[in-house]
């Protein structure tokens, strides 16, 4: 069998390929054909067979071979839209200020943001000590650092307190798996740790030599373990927590605001778990704030010798609770701010006068500020009719400032600073968009699409104004709908290319995530994910009602678990769409799950279900887009891969791909690319992901006109 795969490879990438599907030019080139092994795969009683098995194995060359003849095939297929790939290019990166910098945030006596300088691909991270008027200390030039990698990407990083050390994390492979360098402030020198495996969280302690970071496990990709390590010493890092709970996916090290504790977070999808430790005694015991309880989620923020406690006890969208240092349990704590069933507290911030409450009604954010001494409450004022505002970066406590961000589908990325005691607005940063854009062009909307079972779900446009309700507008619709994210309306200066086309840009913000609520996301996981794509099938059907498009003219995307938004709506309803880009798709739901040794499997039992169980193996096998593939049409699809991917595996939609050519039954095109040095989130630099954007931009677009 193995002989008989190099043969069909030997094949694909000679040319000599059979044609998928009737009709077809025979002087065509024809995609490839994938061979096939028959795996058997039993699960309580039911044989399934996967015949395309084998391609989870990255080190096999045949498997290589045959995502290079994938990537030639679509370079083929799309070769008449080089022109316009470049056009569209262009387009973006002339909307880009390439010498542009972030918003400076004040931290510790230092001014720190990041930048860029024109033609680079990386950022170069920058501080100033005491004045923006001071002297630019450049920290990173990731330019530098980038120069013989493929792919490079800096985790996160943090300086000590005295200002003098930098620890930061290095990504050099797109597989979530850094390592650790070490940087001494004063004289620049960039030194190894010898850190590997390490999970991207660094944190210092208040002796200024020690530093705790997370590390993974190199199979599962699980962050499970929690070190200490003194760069003064020679010795090796010292392990100081371990999670063995396999659900439990996240173990995470930060300090608390007001840099008196540092914390170890577990995190379950239901449940989480946090340690402390006093950050100057680094060498000390850390000790549980509170156990882990099935459905028991808590945050927490230290103050004046108390902490707040975010929490969903007996509170489903989450209520603010206090508690003193030497008694954390869940019984000693006191109710700040009660439970309201319509509004879902996100999130909060605490200053020394005023406590700062993110919170979200009818799927729109509001900044709730409260006086903690005299308990008076008012609202930030955002008068868009949908928009995304939320908590910016705030290091320091003594300040009546609020730092935060807003943004629209016509507004730029804005950072504002808000003092609480004069409720006076500054605007500090508003996101430069060259080439004429100008937001009075477009129009923005919140609409409501009534799904089957009578739930409303809102549904966000943008176009350009002046566009017809004709139902001949090309229109792409965007969702997600997993693990509770919202899919909040953000500006992207991209989309403008769609726009100045004619086209409409909408987002289903479909049940699963949060975007009305807990609630929300409690209906679209589980036992209840139908109501994820039934939703975006639905919120489709509307805008073709509402004659804002019709069905050879609309077209989706999805990414991620949006991806698997995306393979479910075309098993079912094909016909809705003209094309459909699927980036990086969860679309072999079954196996994967049921494939403990594999990044995220057993994390994620209380998202999906867990499939040895017989209740949730038959409902994710009734919608797992690879086993509900159908002999008919399909719509024209593009799909995209990372083969290193660390969340979905590349060999996904590559078997997926594969499958769909041999029960599509049309004439329309399935292509996939697979990056082949990058991971989840594609190519590293800020230009290579936008020549990924604008092929993806011009398949829809070549599709409208035709």
């Amino acid at each position: 069998m193995a002989d008989m795969k190099k043969l069909f490879i030997y094949m694909m990438v000679l040319g000599f390929t059979v044609a998928c599907g009737p009709g077809r030019n025979k002087e065509e080139k024809q995609p490839p054909v994938a061979a096939q092994h028959e795996k058997q795969l039993i699960i309580h009683g039911d044989t399934r067979i996967d015949p395309y098995y084998w391609m989870n194995d990255r080190n096999d060359p045949a498997v290589i071979s045959y995502l290079e003849a994938e990537n030639e095939y679509l370079e083929y297929k799309m070769a008449h839209t080089l022109p316009l790939q470049e056009k569209l290019f262009e387009e973006m990166r002339g909307r880009i200020r390439e010498d542009d910098a972030s918003a400076p945030y004040y931290r510790n006596g230092y001014f720190y943001y990041t930048r860029f300088e024109t033609g680079g691909e990386y950022p170069i991270y920058c501080r100033k000590q005491g004045s923006l008027d001071a002297k630019e200390e450049i920290m990173l030039n990731v330019n530098e650092l980038a120069k013989h990698h493929p792919y490079y990407n800096v985790g996160r990083f943090d300086v000590s307190l005295d200002n003098r050390w930098m620890a930061f994390t290095v990504d050099t492979v797109g597989r979530r798996q850094y390592t650790i360098m070490l940087q001494d402030l004063a004289t620049g020198q960039i030194t190894q740790t010898g850190i590997e495996n390490a999970g991207g969280d660094v944190v210092w302690s208040a002796d200024n030599q020690t530093f705790f970071f997370s590390s993974i496990d190199p199979q599962t990709l699980r962050y499970d373990k929690i070190y200490r390590f003194n760069t003064r010493d020679d010795a090796a890092p010292e392990k100081v927590y371990e999670e063995f709970d396999e659900t439990f996916y996240y173990i995470g090290i930060s300090r608390t605001k007001d840099n008196r504790y540092l914390t170890v977070t577990a995190n379950s999808t239901l449940s989480n778990e946090i340690w402390i430790l006093n950050a100057s005694n680094p060498h000390g015991e850390f000790r549980v704030f509170q156990p882990r309880q099935r459905d028991l989620l808590y945050r927490i923020w230290s103050y004046n010798g108390s902490f707040f406690v975010l929490t969903n006890h007996q509170a489903q969208n989450f209520r603010l609770m206090e508690t003193s240092p030497d008694k954390t349990r869940l019984e000693n704590w006191r109710e700040i701010i009660a439970h309201r069933p319509d509004v879902l507290v996100e999130t909060m911030d605490i200053f020394d006068d005023y406590i700062v409450i993110q919170e979200r009604q009818r799927g729109l954010r509001h900044m709730r500020i409260i006086h903690k001494v005299t308990g008076e409450i008012h609202y930030l004022p955002f008068e868009e009719e949908a928009y995304t505002a939320s908590i910016g970066i705030n290091a320091e406590m003594s300040t009546p400032v609020l730092r935060y961000n807003y943004t629209s589908l016509t507004t730029p990325s804005s950072t504002f600073d808000y003092n609480m005691d004069t409720r006076e607005t500054v605007l500090v940063k508003q996101q430069e968009v060259l080439g004429g854009f100008s937001p009075d062009d477009y129009e923005t909307r919140r609409l409501y699409a009534v799904a089957r079972d009578g739930a409303e779900v809102p549904v966000t446009i943008v176009h350009k104004k002046g566009i017809n309700k004709d139902a001949n507008n090309p229109l792409l619709l965007y969702a997600y709908g997993s693990y509770g994210s919202s899919a909040d309306p953000r500006f992207n200066a991209n989309v403008l290319s769609l726009l100045d086309r004619g086209f409409i840009y909408a987002i289903a913000h479909v049940r699963g995530g949060q975007d009305l609520g807990r609630q929300w996301y409690e209906d679209g996981k589980l036992l209840k994910k139908i109501n994820t794509f039934n939703d975006f099938i639905d919120c489709a059907h509307f805008l073709i009602d509402e004659k804002y498009t019709k069905p050879s003219l609309l077209f989706a995307r999805g990414g991620s678990a949006g991806g698997l938004l995306m393979g479910a709506v075309i098993n079912d309803s094909p016909e809705l769409f003209r094309g459909v880009i699927a980036a990086v798709p969860f679309v072999d739901v079954v196996t994967t799950m049921l494939d403990e040794s594999i990044p995220l499997t057993t994390a994620e039992y209380d998202e999906w279900g867990n499939p040895n169980i017989k209740v949730y193996y038959d409902y994710m096998l009734s919608y797992s887009p690879y086993d509900n593939i159908r002999t008919q049409d399909y719509p024209d699809l593009l799909v995209t891969s990372g083969l290193h991917d660390s969340q979905v595996q590349y060999w996904e939609p590559t078997k997926w791909v594969a499958k769909l050519r041999t029960h599509h039954t049309g004439e329309a095109d399935i292509l996939l690319y697979t990056n082949m040095e990058a991971g989840h989130g594609g190519a590293s630099g800020r230009f290579r992901r936008l020549r990924e954007l604008a092929r993806e931009y011009a398949f829809i677009i070549d599709l409208a006109r035709r």
